[in-house]
């Protein structure tokens, strides 16, 4: 492909709360043409991208799926490590983040933090001021969300809980291609609209023990997820071209171990037998004639 027609995602981060080092917070990171686009901005979403050799600073928009921590956590360094003056960053236009309702709350609030640190860098680094501006864009129901130089982004409620919202999807479209990343959520039947026809479904993912199922915080967890045997339903319905799971929920204990990857596999096996890949940290789609993985190997010298 072309450098004006190539159409990659990687997952950044494939995991939760838990701070694991082999599994970073929720980000993707989208490709398509000369557009850099995230999905979430979890811990870490910074290293990824310096690990991959992008720079920090050229992001074109950071979309938000929902306001848990775990999605967010890695704003403010995304934000204001993207504006230092570096051959990582050096953004000298406003930061650009497009989210449920709730973004505008969630930036201004950042900035008040971060208010200090703007300011002294202006005066003493001589930082670009418009490098710290936050442009930030809200939206409250299913519909087109971003469309720029061929990409068109397709946001779409789906459900994470009746206490967690607004919690949304999106189908990312470029060159006649398209890519559908589910969000947090229970199975959804908006999943299954949105999917339908998509190159690359990415999904989210939980399987808990069955030791594990009489507690009470593990039946919480696993009841704002989708298990893998839902999953395989989504997937099933939709029939992608190549189906993915991020974001897996893995409970375990001292006692209990988490499931495995082919724990995962073999449960969603009993409902989906099309092609499925297993996320992890840094596996890129490039999305073509054929969907091609690619699992990452080490590039950048540091």
């Amino acid at each position: 492909m072309s450098s004006a027609t190539n159409f990659r995602v990687t997952l950044l981060g494939t995991g939760v709360p838990i701070p694991r080092p082999d599994r970073f917070g929720a980000c993707t990171l989208i490709e398509a043409g000369r557009q850099k686009l995230l999905i979430d901005a979890g811990r870490g979403a910074t290293i990824r991208l310096y690990q991959l050799g992008i720079p920090i600073g050229r992001i074109n928009a950071l979309l938000l799926t929902h306001y848990h921590s775990d999605h967010t956590v890695g704003i403010p360094d995304l934000w204001l490590t993207g504006w230092l003056r570096s051959h990582y960053a050096t953004r000298s236009t406003p930061f650009r983040v497009i989210g449920p309702t709730g973004a505008k709350a969630l930036m201004a609030n950042v900035e008040k933090a971060y208010a200090a640190d703007v300011r002294m860098r202006i005066e003493d680094e001589e930082l670009p001021p418009q490098g710290a501006a936050i442009v930030v864009e809200e939206f409250s129901a299913d519909g087109v969300v971003y469309e720029h130089d061929g990409v068109r982004i397709i946001a779409f409620e789906v459900d994470h809980g009746a206490a967690v919202k607004p919690a949304f999807g999106y189908r990312v479209e470029f060159a006649r291609r398209a890519v559908v990343l589910s969000g947090d959520t229970r199975f959804n039947d908006n999943v299954i609209k949105y999917g339908a026809g998509a190159d690359l479904l990415i999904h989210e993912v939980a399987m808990a023990p069955l030791e594990l199922m009489a507690q009470a915080h593990i039946q919480r967890l696993m009841n704002h997820h989708t298990n893998a045997r839902e999953a395989g339903q989504v997937f099933a319905r939709t029939r992608p071209r190549l189906a993915a799971f991020t974001h897996l929920v893995l409970p375990g204990s001292s006692q209990v171990p988490p499931a495995t990857v082919a724990d995962l596999i073999a449960e969603t096996r009993q409902t989906y037998d099309g092609p499925l890949e297993v996320g992890e940290d840094l596996m890129s789609f490039d999305i073509g004639e054929q969907v091609t993985v690619h699992r990452y190997e080490h590039r950048v010298k540091t």
